[in-house]
């Protein structure tokens, strides 16, 4: 009895890695092409930059909170990169930093909104998800913006054979890795999403956990916008819209708990990003029809989801239940 609760336990805990492999080899079965070397190397480029973004808002989710902006983010720091080379002739390594300091500087302005006027997550960052979109079209007149080739090449670079947008979300994730498990500000992340006024009460300055949070995730939403131009070479209109729920999804797939405190970037963010990526690669591969891909896509994610939340559910009971039984023990 003992060892199948074990055994289900291990499952549930399990259930990104699990849904991963099981996606993988569905897809594989359908359409023997997409078991590929190539094939995977391709998803893991495409889905580089929904790994950075998410693991961005990840350090948001994990408070509790939530950051609708950061596809507005993206669009504003890409098109700040391109016109600061196209318009003003600066170094592109400059305007690289001028780009992700406007995305900073977004992530500024939402955490001063959020965390010292006390205003809601949600509308702060549904607010500025419009605002900075606004001004993005309104400094490029809503023209596509072409980015210098030293960026645009980035996308097709290798270094060792591995493609350079993989090595840097593999920098990213070693970051997001040690961040938060070895650092004592990734540790207070948790303590403030688990109980925010139990974390005060320790002694942890909440403020400034909530602001770093904020911050980190529109720098990293500037950093994929980046990586995202250099691979399709051009910034316009459309770009970065909906990345915001795609990160979420990311995120969420990746086993971060939405109520906050739960989520791991390795292997469960970056899973989640590979996942998505790869159920959109499967349905090119099956050659499923062009306007029913979002809602296949969109089912199988949805999905993928409900499941987990079944999980954490039931963990959460388990867990619960063991407490009782111990301090029975003690008793």
């Amino acid at each position: 009895m003992i060892g199948n609760k074990s055994i289900k336990m291990v499952i549930l805990r399990n259930i990104p890695i699990i849904l991963f492999i099981a996606i993988f080899l569905i897809f594989g079965i359908f359409s023997p092409k997409f078991i590929s070397v190539d094939s995977f190397k391709n998803i893991l480029v495409s889905s580089s930059y929904v790994g950075i973004i998410a693991i961005g808002i990840m350090f948001v989710l994990l408070t509790g909170g939530i950051d609708l902006s950061i596809g507005s983010v993206m669009y504003l720091s890409a098109a700040v990169t391109g016109l600061s080379v196209q318009k003003l002739q600066v170094p592109t390594v400059l305007a690289i930093i001028i780009g992700l300091g406007i995305a900073t500087l977004v992530g500024v302005i939402n955490a001063f909104l959020i965390v010292i006027l006390d205003i809601l997550p949600f509308i702060t960052t549904l607010g500025m998800m419009v605002f900075v979109k606004a001004v993005g079209l309104l400094m490029t007149k809503s023209e596509s913006v072409k980015l210098p080739k030293v960026i645009t090449s980035m996308g097709s670079q290798s270094v060792l054979g591995i493609p350079m947008p993989i090595i840097i979300f593999a920098i990213i994730i070693l970051f997001g890795v040690l961040f938060l498990g070895k650092t004592k500000l990734g540790r207070q992340i948790y303590a403030v999403g688990n109980d925010v006024e139990e974390a005060r009460k320790a002694g942890i300055h909440t403020k400034k956990v909530l602001f770093t949070c904020y911050v980190m995730s529109a720098l990293f939403a500037g950093i994929g916008g980046i990586i995202s131009v250099a691979q399709i070479g051009i910034v316009n209109a459309a770009f970065g819209k909906g990345e915001e729920f795609n990160a979420i999804a990311a995120a969420v797939l990746g086993g971060v708990s939405l109520a906050g405190g739960v989520g791991k970037v390795f292997p469960g963010v970056v899973l989640g990003a590979v996942m998505i990526q790869m159920i959109q690669a499967g349905l090119v591969f099956m050659q499923t029809d062009l306007y029913k891909q979002p809602l296949i896509s969109a089912g199988i994610i949805f999905l993928a989801v409900f499941l987990d939340s079944i999980r954490s559910k039931y963990i959460a009971k388990a867990e619960k239940r063991n407490i009782r039984n111990e301090n029975k023990g003690l008793q």
